[in-house]
């Protein structure tokens, strides 16, 4: 027996669990792929940039939207490693990615561009990392680019996490400068994972995917025990009992094991066909010797924006249901309520944690699911509070109470933190200012690049505030944020009409000082939008009864008069008069057709 804990031991102490963490477009994929290469895990032949971004989407738009566990083998000093990397997201909006991977690693590769050095969400997953007690390994990424800055750039990593400046390894994902010496520093420095392979069984779920022929497949990290093919397993916080199947590695594809120990990451394939059965954060043990405690999970996630979806045939409710269900277990931010609208009938109501999260979302229910859904405009949640002394969480402009039982509304406010060069401080600052924001620090963090901190509103930056900040700083500014909490808002809701009837779809809830501006820019993009029908089309913009805007699209026309070619004027206006008369009776039971891109107009009203 004590032979048998030795031997364990000394597996554990060869396994490496790691993630790669960085802002956007740092170069974090081409990294791995090197990573991937040099220790042979993937053939020549099947090497392909992006290796591990396996979804059309990611390689469509070179962004990591999941993150993708893979295990290497790696010999150093005539000893084999096992080493588990995770590829995690860059982007704010899937930093719920970022923190499941960190709490299934024991340390972390901080990536950063020599072009571009620290930004932004860099600060936010490295506090994450450090939070879980990661090791770091600071790297600096494209150091074979002309306009790289090693120098500047390691002075950032030296300020940001107080290590040596001989610590940071130079390297480059295109050339594979610095990749052998960044493996070495992995087994050196990353600590084996701890764990008592002889405790009772606890396995942290992190990810889970569903396969239409498989059913559910869970990722798990083994932290305590072992599991073995054929176990009979229980899923804790959902009570729910299962056979092993079958358990395995993820490499490039999911490879089979008759046992997975402490420390090793994998996945169990179970039978699981119901999606509510696997939770993201849940603890893996056995039936018959089950652990003590669960292993404390993941937060849940508090989505920032809001919008509703809807299927563009009302029959396929139930198909929509199932296909964001099915897309919840791999996405585990995504939330999602029934709700009903009058102009689109039956939908969900879904939480995002930001309009690019918004954006994919709606892209993965088109392809992977082939579900044609109309989103409607994005808005974040309110608390409403009513003379009663009630307290509402309104999530839609709908939802809210009648004004005239409505006390106050408080909205979400956010500390956005924003790293730039010193050139673009007086344009962001404007930019900030204009969105109700209020600078409440100033740091020159190295250099020219300088660290704002503003107080601002969440329903500010939901629109085109990305957008507008890149163009003012010419793509070098970086963003990130977090929610601080509520505050009192002067706020109005503003409802767009069509020919008198309210589209409840393009609704918001927005400050008194812009529903002016709003309202008559939505008006103009939805004239353009809306197509010419057989009648007048109206478009109006109001708050509560009274109108703030209109345009109108002119009806389509037949030349009537075309054939009276002469004789008295009465039989022209006798055929006007008919055709007028033509046009008053479609009207009333006429329906005006709002095509997709009009609920999202608003979004793009600077275009």
């Amino acid at each position: 027996m004590k032979f048998e804990f030795f031997k364990n031991t000394m597996e554990q102490n060869h396994i490496r669990n790691f993630c790669i963490i960085a802002h956007i477009d740092h170069g974090k994929s081409t990294l791995a792929d090197r990573l991937l290469q040099l220790t042979g895990t993937v053939a020549e032949r099947d090497l392909q940039a992006q290796v591990l971004d396996d979804m059309e989407l990611e390689r469509e738009r070179g962004i990591t939207i999941k993150s993708h566990a893979i295990q290497m083998d790696y010999v150093y000093k005539g000893e084999k490693y096992v080493l588990n990397l995770i590829d995690t997201p860059g982007h704010v909006d899937f930093s719920y990615e970022v923190s499941r991977s960190i709490a299934a690693c024991e340390g972390a590769l901080l990536i950063v561009d020599a072009t571009q050095g620290v930004q932004a969400q860099t600060i936010s997953n490295l506090y994450l990392a450090i939070e879980h007690n990661l090791e770091i390994i600071p790297v600096i990424n494209k150091c074979d680019l002309q306009n790289a800055m090693p120098e500047e750039v390691k002075d950032q990593i030296v300020d940001l996490i107080g290590c040596k400046r001989e610590d940071v390894i130079e390297a480059s994902g295109k050339t594979g400068q610095g990749v052998a010496e960044i493996l070495e520093r992995i087994v050196n420095v990353v600590p084996p994972p701890t764990g008592n392979p002889n405790a009772p069984l606890q396995a942290l779920i992190f990810d889970s995917v569903f396969n239409s022929f498989r059913g559910i497949i869970a990722y798990f990290k083994i932290v305590n025990g072992e599991i073995k093919t054929g176990d009979f397993v229980k899923f804790v916080n959902t009570g729910k009992e299962y056979n092993a199947d079958e358990i395995g590695v993820l490499r490039l594809d999911r490879e089979p094991r008759q046992v997975l120990k402490t420390g090793d990451v994998g996945y169990i394939i179970s039978g699981i066909k119901t999606s509510r059965e696997v939770k993201v954060g849940d603890t893996i043990t056995h039936v018959n010797n089950p652990c003590e405690q669960a292993i404390a999970g993941f937060e849940d996630v508090k989505p920032m924006v809001f919008a509703g979806v809807y299927p563009v045939v009302a029959d396929e409710y139930e198909d929509l249901r199932a296909s964001l269900e099915k897309l919840q277990l791999n996405d585990a931010s995504l939330t999602f309520t029934p709700e009903s609208s009058l102009a689109l009938g039956f939908g969900f109501r879904c939480g995002f944690l930001g309009l690019l999260h918004m954006e994919i979302v709606q892209e993965r229910l088109d392809r992977e699911f082939n579900m044609d859904v109309i989103t409607t405009v994005p808005n974040v949640s309110f608390l409403c509070y009513t003379k009663k002394g009630d307290v509402v969480e309104v999530h839609n402009p709908s939802g809210l109470p009648a004004i005239n039982l409505i006390d106050y509304i408080e909205e979400p406010y956010i500390n956005a933190q924003v790293i730039t060069k010193a050139d673009y401080i007086g344009g962001i600052m404007k930019l900030c200012i204009e969105k109700r924001g209020v600078l409440k620090n100033q740091i020159y963090v190295a250099g020219d690049r300088v660290e704002l901190t503003f107080d601002m509103p969440l329903s500010e930056i939901v629109f085109d505030f990305y957008d507008k900040l890149k163009s003012i700083s010419k793509g070098y500014a970086s963003f990130d944020y977090h929610q601080t909490g509520f505050k009192r808002a002067t706020l109005v809701k503003l409802d767009i009409l069509l020919n008198g009837e309210q589209v409840d779809a393009l609704s918001s809830l927005i400050h008194s000082d812009h529903a002016y501006d709003l309202g008559r820019r939505m008006c103009e993009k939805l004239k353009d939008l809306i197509p010419r029908q057989q009648f007048d089309v109206a478009i109006q913009a109001a708050i509560g009864a009274k109108i703030i805007a209109r345009e109108t699209v002119k009806a389509v026309r037949k030349d009537v008069t075309a054939k009276c070619y002469g004789g008295d004027v009465s039989r022209k206006r006798k055929l006007l008069e008919k055709q007028k008369e033509g046009k008053k009776r479609m009207r009333q039971i006429g329906t005006v057709e709002v095509p997709q891109k009009a609920f999202l107009a608003v979004l793009k009203l600077d275009s």
